[in-house]
């Protein structure tokens, strides 16, 4: 039932296992949604107006079973703690609280790792500092070389920690991406970049921004396909 707050709700499966839902009211919602909160690690029953809490409920309630397999397939959160492997531009990569210096440095040498000297407690947002800026710089790069072959100009390039979407496109031309993308693999980066830098001149998802997109990044396909296959690994990167 619900709890006190009236925002989350415990549910059980057929076999007993119990699954949090939290319920939120998006007025920008056109129907009932369910989506996956993978950074929370439950489910989000969405309602466009507050009088349809109850229907969203229900709505997650006749859809518990396929939740609780949802959920289980979720990658572990793989937390910034020294010791720690992560993925960085698609190879393994060691997180290491030693090494020279006082900033966050990426060694390779045989095994990728990235030293984060400093106090203990300020390890994962050294990390954290060090992979925004590294996706800043690939990212950037990327859609430097797509504008040109489109013939386009992005006005801005932001790097936040979204959710929902890989990358953005503002009508002021301002392009916006995950981080995490640092964490998948050069060419799914690139991919991503090439996607974005194509709703400089369609801002749509017509057969005309897929020719864009494709004559910058003809091999666009597969690295949608990955990058669909492995969303939840990069969004389990960092907790």
């Amino acid at each position: 039932m619900f709890r006190d707050n009236g925002q989350k709700m415990a549910l059980k499966t057929r076999d007993g296992r119990q699954v949090t839902v939290r319920l939120e009211v998006n007025p920008r919602a056109r129907r009932l949604i369910l989506r996956l909160d993978e950074k929370a690690r439950e489910a989000v029953a969405v309602a466009p107006r507050e009088r349809d809490l109850p229907a969203a409920a229900a709505f997650a309630s006749e859809r518990v079973d396929w939740i609780a397999r949802q959920l289980s397939r979720m990658p572990e959160t793989v937390a910034f703690t020294p010791g720690a492997v992560i993925p960085l531009r698609g190879e393994l990569c060691r997180l290491s609280l030693d090494g020279p210096g006082r900033r966050a440095r990426l060694v390779v040498n045989g095994e990728p790792v990235l030293h984060a000297p400093g106090a203990p407690e300020t390890f994962p947002a050294r990390i954290t500092r060090y992979l925004k800026a590294a996706a800043k710089t690939d990212l950037t790069e990327a859609v430097g070389e797509h504008c040109e072959r489109l013939g386009v100009k992005a006005h801005r390039i932001s790097v936040k920690d979204t959710r929902s979407r890989w990358g953005s496109c503002s009508s002021e031309g301002v392009l916006s991406f995950s981080w995490r993308l640092i964490c998948a693999p050069p060419e799914v980066l690139d991919y991503v970049a090439a996607h974005e830098c194509a709703h400089l001149l369609e801002m749509n998802h017509s057969d005309r921004f897929w020719a864009h997109v494709a004559r910058t990044c003809p091999d666009w396909k597969q690295h949608r396909h990955w990058l669909r296959s492995h969303g939840r690994e990069l969004h389990a990167v960092g907790g």
